[in-house]
């Protein structure tokens, strides 16, 4: 969706609202003056609502307005004009209110172009990125098997090279697949000159990633276009967890782990 405020030169103070219907977007406000109220409104019924959490990225060039998050009339800052994070994400839950989009006065706003992407996740999806509590902790047993039937992507795979993005505070994790479960997205592609599968997944800097001997299950979400690091057992582990659960009828979805 985009919008432009040189429209409305002449109101400085519109406030115009915005309804989405997609789960997921952008949001583009070229020029911005006045306000936008966006109201998210998914095709779901609005009993499942409270069980949503918002996230949004701001491009790496937004400037021009103030995001807050706004309920009934109370306003909180989310993202201040010209905070230069980049790839920063900020997460709340749906029924913590709407997104109010406020330009601030500028002298020349032709140049001023305010952006953002958004997801709409279930809490569960959202909290099972265990990335909230402690990132960084290896998953348990119980942890790993479900995560191998609700992530995005599931694939058998060793670490090629880990390049850190002190900026950004994340790694990326170069991924040599050796066999492919599952994907949402095509992250994981076969490259042409070696027609090996190979893809990219994104963890934070802190968890200190380094390249490594060795197979791996490799699990994880997409989250703005990108894979994203969920449980990464060593695949033997993998093996013998799924094996025991196997034989005490416990594993919660089928899956070959051979």
């Amino acid at each position: 969706s985009s919008s432009s405020g040189l429209t409305h030169e002449s109101h400085r103070k519109d406030v115009e609202q915005v309804y989405l219907r997609c789960s997921e977007g952008s949001i583009e406000w070229m020029y911005p003056t006045g306000a936008l109220i966006v109201n998210l409104r998914p095709n779901i019924s609005p009993a499942s609502y409270k069980h949503l959490t918002v996230c949004i990225k701001p491009f790496k060039d937004s400037a021009g307005a103030n995001i807050y998050l706004e309920k009934t009339g109370e306003l909180k800052l989310l993202v201040r004009d010209g905070d230069r994070s980049p790839s920063r994400v900020y997460c709340f839950g749906y029924d913590q209110g709407g997104l109010f989009v406020e330009a601030t006065p500028q002298q020349d706003i032709s140049r001023k172009i305010t952006g953002f992407q958004y997801e709409l996740m279930s809490k569960g999806i959202a909290a099972d990125l265990h990335t909230a509590s402690a990132p960084c902790r290896p998953c348990s047993d119980t942890e790993v098997l479900l995560a191998v039937c609700t992530s995005d992507f599931v694939i058998r795979g060793s670490i090629q090279n880990v390049t850190n993005q002190a900026e950004e505070q994340e790694s990326v994790i170069h991924v040599g697949v050796n066999k492919l479960y599952r994907q949402k997205s095509k992250v994981f592609q076969l490259t042409g000159e070696t027609g090996n599968w190979r893809g990219q997944i994104k963890t934070l800097l802190e968890c200190g990633v380094k390249p490594g001997d060795g197979d791996f299950l490799f699990t994880g979400r997409m989250h703005f276009g990108e894979a994203r690091l969920g449980c990464a057992p060593r695949f033997k582990d993998f093996q013998r967890m799924y094996k025991e659960a196997k034989d005490k009828g416990l594993n919660p979805c089928e899956i070959g782990p051979d």
